[in-house]
């Protein structure tokens, strides 16, 4: 664990490893770089043991093999990487998950506005799915139907005797064969978006310019990392549904930020509305608000306390999620106070056997209009990792509104 990070929830690199060790394998395998499976009786011996899941169905990877005629030698490479499988773990870890030291941002020059990205100083990430990396890369779902998540993919792959279909496509092979599968890992499956602490780090810098900040989502723990690290914010109060990221955000803030106050609800936002303690405290008291709300459906949270649990359509998560919250927002924030939040164009979602389409930006702002007026700013935010439909306009939007 880096020495300057004061958090009891980093998972380092072996217990990392640890983790995709099947009790069946042999670890000296594993870290053999030189592991060939030899001779073709040995291969058919693993190939029996193993099947290929599309979508919902399995089939032997034997009678898979012949139905789409898949050569042997890719399949002899897949087994060889199997066993070697610590080269790519580590290689992962180091890139996506080895918290960036310092973790402090003072050094670094903020973005401006209008150009705000994502993607810039990413390793600020690592440290936010470290702490939550089986939510980030396993728990989430994708709300497009037979996407499976990034880690069930290498779960199955590596401890359950299952390989997805796409693995064996002959794109995926090409990338195989140049020992880059952690390309075919990345790009096919599913895992939780992250904003960058990086990001909301740059845009108090440059546009919020806050002191007391309510967020109603958590963020994975980002929305408060990007915030704490601004000498001007003296208060943090944020609120979640998902237990471990109350905890986690919770520890994380209070053991690196000390000389801040901080407070942590584990409280849907719209039932805030109702807490006549919270209420009390905090009515007219943040001169900012800020938060990337659920893009609806597109990604599915743990817990029967996510607003896509508790409302069935998208009309009703509209009016009791989307609108009870903006109304907490407006009551929590000063005159003169900003609400800020991070939208796409997304979206679509079955419903009744049918593709229903909606366009969250104009709708959840249709709503936030009736309580702040017209946004007073609206700027693109760069995020490569934001691809949720070919036929419309998904970029991101960064909107400001002012509580008048």
């Amino acid at each position: 664990m880096k020495n300057n990070i004061k958090q009891h929830n980093i998972i380092d690199l072996f217990p990392f490893l640890k983790y995709f060790i099947n009790k069946a394998v042999n670890v000296n395998e594993m870290t053999n770089a030189n592991a060939i499976i030899q001779p073709d009786q040995e291969l058919n011996t693993i190939i029996d043991k193993y099947t290929v899941v599309v979508n919902t169905k399995s089939y032997p990877l034997s009678d898979y093999i012949a139905k789409k005629n898949i050569d042997l030698e890719n399949i002899r490479l897949l087994f060889t990487h199997i066993q070697t499988r610590n080269q790519y773990l580590t290689r992962f870890y180091n890139k996506s998950l080895d918290p960036v030291s310092p973790l402090s941002m003072k050094n670094e020059i903020p973005m401006v506005s209008g150009e705000m990205n994502n993607n810039k100083l990413v390793n600020y990430k690592n440290i936010i799915r470290n702490m939550h990396w089986l939510d980030i890369l396993k728990n989430t779902k994708s709300g497009m139907p037979n996407n499976p998540t990034f880690m069930d993919v290498l779960d199955n792959l590596y401890l359950n005797n299952q390989i997805d279909y796409k693995i064996l496509t002959p794109s995926a092979m090409f990338y195989t064969k140049q020992n880059r599968i952690g390309s075919v890992f990345s790009s096919y499956y599913f895992r939780a978006s992250i904003m960058n602490p990086y990001l909301v780090y740059s845009l108090n810098k440059a546009c919020l310019n806050a002191t007391r900040v309510f967020t109603p989502t958590l963020g994975w723990t980002s929305y408060s990392y990007g915030f704490l690290e601004t000498p001007s914010v003296v208060e943090y109060v944020g609120t979640d549904v998902i237990p471990s990221v109350c905890d986690i955000t919770r520890d994380f803030c209070t053991s690196n930020y000390p000389d801040k106050t901080i407070d942590i609800y584990c409280v849907p936002s719209e039932d805030l509305l109702l807490d006549g303690v919270f209420m009390g405290k905090y009515t007219a008291h943040f001169d900012t608000v800020f938060f990337s709300p659920p893009y609806y459906c597109l990604e599915l949270y743990e817990g029967e306390n996510q607003s896509t649990n508790k409302y069935r359509s998208y009309e009703e998560w509209l009016e009791k999620y989307w609108r009870k919250t903006i109304e907490l927002c407006h009551t929590l924030l000063l005159l003169g106070g900003k609400l800020c939040y991070i939208l796409s164009g997304y979206g679509s979602n079955k419903q009744n056997d049918k593709i229903k389409s909606f366009d969250l930006i104009k709708d959840m702002n249709s709503i936030t209009m009736e309580y702040f007026g017209d946004p007073v700013e609206i700027q693109n935010l760069y995020n490569k990792n934001v691809h949720v439909t070919t036929h419309r306009e998904t970029a991101e939007k960064i909107i400001t509104f002012i509580k008048l």
